[in-house]
């Protein structure tokens, strides 16, 4: 004891939470409260059959201690075993199926709670658990090793939220099927209902072991970065390393692992330089997505690897992204599941036309419709709610914010890890005009993912409107380092011109909207830009003559509207905006 009703002690700790239990109560409410009952008492039976504790328990979770880590995974196997033999008569969606996690840490006992580090982890662990799986940590992993007669899946290091460390992980494989890996099974495992990808191995081309460091590294730190976007399936280091020195062939891994994609590449050193290759391929058709190299100099070997980590990596997510939209564009849509109704939709929200922002919302709806909990598709609504503001379809915010609020919070309690969900309230935000609230929205997701193009994208336009232009620039720049082919490019562009022009640099902001309107999928601002940049130059004809080619280039725009949608985010340069397009001869 420390004092003051304060207990430290080592434990292991069991954090079990339900699977989809908002979803189990609205579809049925008496019967998941029945259902719930009966798994709490045999919960804390097995919790005290096994010489453990039940401290906390909120709702559908669980958190209990036990002293003996061997009996904390009995206890948990038992436990899941229990609710898939008590499960196995209802219908799939009237499941009751939980998520495990044990750790072995240092506890608090403060008052009746259980708190501390130990805690922290186990729940973390809970979360990366499949339904009706288990998660244990390394430490609780050697102390059972051997022990039990239990599979375990090697996980790799895991970076898990509000733990600064990384944690490695183990997958309990016991005989369930809803537990059982693909590897313990003849057959090939499916594809997940996302972009799927393996890196392999990068090859050490060097003839220098000593650079067999350097190009595991890389593929370790790429893994990593990839599994910060909550869109992605990234297979474990431990499974990818397993192809280490093999003579690779894409098709058959990419069955074995069950991935459509395959990351594969090379390190070669000569002196002080360092060549770095690697390409993204379709493991069905074995065709080149994506490929790069990048020469370096070896100054700092970790500067290097950090660096090319993130081209890569920022690279191959955008291109995943467009490589499923096209595999979406090819089945007929009444055979679409929700993971494919949502990439349609984000096809056509990237036309940027009126038309298309409602095709793009019909489809995000119908995602809903399929799958009710399917966060991507409420967040793709809010996204083209948004979108048909900003585009000058809608032209009262008013009567679309409550929809696309409703949509973005739905997102964030859904998957509150997403940074894209974020980045879609922040976006919403701005709609409003609300500034702070964009901006901590936009810092919450970049702290879930720093390689977030669209977040540092998103912070840039909230820090233009609310006039920090300087900052606001610094963060457009890193969006465009970090997606230079991004289809939004224009649109940062094009946010960028407007920061300069509200800082008076008319010069800058006109040569950026310029290099906008180059862009794919330019949007009407690309245009609008130029008009105000000219006529803050008095450059008044030219400015006249670029208001009309709006006009005619954006025929289904009121270009009114984009006085009133400065007035309405509350841009604090927008007089010096406005001002240019009225000498231009815009009346509203």
């Amino acid at each position: 004891m420390t004092g003051n009703g304060v207990e430290r002690r080592l434990a292991a700790i069991l954090c079990a939470d339900v699977v989809g239990y908002s979803r189990l109560m609205e579809a049925n409410e008496e019967a998941t409260i029945r259902a719930l009952s009966a798994y709490r008492q045999v919960v804390d039976q097995l919790v005290a059959n096994h010489h453990g504790r039940v401290f906390g328990s909120a709702g559908d979770s669980v958190i209990a201690e036990f002293a003996s880590a061997v009996e904390a995974v009995r206890c948990a196997v038992e436990i899941q075993q229990h609710q898939e033999t008590q499960s196995a008569d209802l219908p799939a969606d009237r499941r009751m199926r939980l998520r495990i996690g044990i750790n072995l840490g240092d506890i608090v006992v403060e008052d009746g709670n259980l708190l501390g580090d130990g805690v922290n982890v186990a729940a973390r662990l809970e979360g990366l658990a499949e339904p009706g799986g288990l998660c244990i940590s390394a430490n609780i992993h050697e102390q059972v090793a051997g022990k039990l007669d239990l599979v375990f899946d090697d996980l790799g290091e895991q970076t898990v939220k509000n733990i600064t460390r990384s944690v490695r992980v183990y997958r309990v494989l016991f005989d369930n099927p809803i537990c059982a890996s693909a590897a313990s099974s003849s057959e090939p495992p499916s594809l997940p209902d996302k972009p799927s990808v393996a890196v392999l191995p990068f090859t050490n081309m060097s003839g220098d072991p000593e650079q067999e460091h350097f190009s595991d590294g890389m593929t370790e730190d790429i893994i990593t970065e990839l599994t910060r976007f909550r869109s992605l399936f990234v297979i474990a280091r431990n499974s990818s390393f397993a192809y280490k020195g093999q003579s690779v062939n894409v098709g058959k891994i990419g069955q074995e692992l069950g991935v459509a994609y395959v990351v594969e590449g090379s390190v070669r050193k000569a002196g002080n330089r360092v060549r770095i290759t690697a390409q993204l391929i379709d493991a069905a058709t074995g065709n080149h997505l994506w490929a790069e190299r990048y020469d370096r100099d070896l100054e700092d070997i970790f500067a290097v690897q950090d660096e090319v980590t993130n081209a890569i990596v920022t690279a191959i997510e955008p291109t995943l992204g467009s490589a499923e939209r096209d595999r979406a564009l090819r089945k007929p849509t009444e055979s679409l599941d929700a993971w494919e109704n949502c990439q349609r939709g984000l096809w056509h929200l990237y036309h940027f036309a009126a038309q298309e922002n409602t095709e793009a919302q019909s489809f995000f709806r119908r995602a809903i419709e399929l799958d009710p909990n399917f966060a991507p598709a409420h967040a793709g609504l809010a996204y083209a709610i948004y979108m048909s503001f900003a585009l000058g379809f809608v032209a009262d915010p008013a009567s679309v914010a409550g929809e696309a609020r409703a949509a973005a919070q739905r997102a964030v309690t859904l998957d509150s890890d997403d940074a894209l969900a974020h980045v879609v309230v922040a976006r919403v935000h701005l709609m409003l005009g609300e500034h702070d609230a964009a901006i901590f929205a936009c810092e919450t997701a970049l702290v879930l993912n720093p390689n977030s193009a669209m977040a540092h994208f998103c912070l840039g336009s909230a820090l233009t409107y609310s006039g920090h232009y300087e900052e606001a620039i610094i963060e457009l720049d890193e969006a465009i380092r970090l997606s230079p082919r991004d289809p939004m490019l224009s649109w940062i562009l094009t946010a960028k011109a407007l920061a300069n022009i509200a800082m008076e640099r008319y010069e800058e902001g006109l040569e950026i909207t310029r290099a906008s309107q180059r862009q794919p999928n330019a949007g009407v601002w690309a245009y609008v830009d130029e008009v105000a940049a000219l006529a803050q130059l008095d450059r008044i004809e030219e400015a006249r003559q670029a208001l009309e080619r709006v006009r005619a280039i954006k025929p289904d725009v009121d270009l009114n509207f984009v006085v009133s949608t400065l007035q309405q985010m509350r841009f604090v340069g927008r007089e010096l905006y406005i001002d240019g397009l009225k000498k231009a001869g815009l009346e509203n």
